[in-house]
């Protein structure tokens, strides 16, 4: 219970305002202790995770960044588009809350020669890799789970389905299947599925974004080493005439004044020279041009982030732009609920 002589509601009445606002369509503050409305930043409240509505992640596939060109459409039009390899992926293990406290989904990309795997990599995926731990498992009655006996796999991601209305109905370890819902938007519009997947079953673009409009694509940005201000964070610089002494790139003052912190030290989080780029990003809304199939390549409008050749997700969108402004269709949807 909180104390409400220091401002704070009790949890009652924190969720009430949680859930009323969530209809509403109001934002919520991933920031830590909760504040009564007036109290917070805008329309938000302040709470210490960020809810699960908010966050739909939907069952997509990995693949490589091919680079960029141009298509004309039917019409005429040119279309930048960029080039990304994905997929087939193949399943290779599913988790479960009973065993993993998480639902999710793990995905493999591009087979890796056996002479280059570890045992461990290739006891993974492989289900006639003897090992002593194996054995005394299988003795002890510890059920293995299903393997994919594939190939081992350069890249394993997972994508996780106990968020944004996407779950796990249900599953048999011993025959390595499941039953998923999945949640996507086709057309703008929510698009409920049920899927049944088995461990080994092979994924391929043509499968998972069939009529999918807009996809978001998660990738690691080009790492461009220790940067200055200007180029790291576009500050203009010192001037440049000749009453500025070796000074015309620095950031400029960094002493910390008794308003600051009152410490002497400078603030957590100013903007400095350091490292710049080589940072997970995720880029949403990008439309989906074309897919080829047989090529297992998908086309979207728009620039992806890191070089030819990087490692990427791609997995169908929850949001799309409006009036110059993401809109959270979850956060829409319960605003129209009301």
């Amino acid at each position: 219970m909180l104390n409400p002589k220091h401002g704070l509601y009790p949890v009652s009445t924190v969720t009430n305002i949680v859930d009323s606002r969530l209809l509403s369509g109001m934002s919520i503050e991933p920031r830590c202790g909760i504040l009564p409305p007036g109290r917070g930043v805008g329309n938000s409240i302040r709470t210490g995770h960020w809810p699960k509505e908010q966050t739909a992640m939907s069952l997509g596939l990995l693949g490589y960044k091919i680079g960029m060109t141009q298509i004309f459409t039917e019409d005429g039009t040119v279309e930048p588009v960029t080039v990304i390899e994905c997929g087939p992926c193949p399943v290779l293990q599913f988790r479960t809350m009973e065993r993993d406290k998480y639902v999710a989904v793990q995905l493999g990309f591009k087979d890796k020669p056996r002479k280059a795997a570890s045992r461990a990599e290739q006891g993974h995926v492989g289900p006639k890799l003897q090992s002593k731990r194996k054995e005394k498992r299988l003795q002890a009655g510890v059920q293995i789970p299903q393997k994919a006996d594939c190939e081992p796999q350069r890249h394993v991601r997972e994508f996780r389905l106990d968020v944004g209305g996407n779950s796990l109905l249900e599953s048999n370890v011993e025959t390595g299947t499941a039953k998923i819902k999945v949640k996507k938007y086709i057309d703008k519009k929510e698009s409920v599925e049920e899927k049944e997947l088995k461990v080994g079953q092979i994924l391929t673009v043509g499968e998972i974004f069939a009529g999918v409009d807009s996809v978001d694509v998660i990738g690691t940005s080009k790492g461009r080493g220790y940067q200055g201000v200007m180029r790291r964070h576009n500050f203009h610089g010192m001037p440049a005439a000749h009453g500025a002494k070796k000074v015309h790139r620095q950031a400029g003052s960094t002493g910390s004044l008794a308003s600051n912190r009152g410490t002497g030290r400078p603030k957590k989080g100013l903007k400095r020279a350091g490292q710049y780029g080589n940072t997970r990003i995720t880029i949403c809304n990008l439309r989906v041009v074309s897919i080829d199939a047989e090529n297992n390549l998908i086309m979207v409008r728009g620039a992806v982030p890191g070089f030819n050749g990087a490692f990427v997700m791609v997995r169908p969108t929850n949001k799309f732009i409006k009036r110059g402004e993401a809109v959270t269709l979850n956060a829409k949807a319960a605003a129209k609920k009301k």
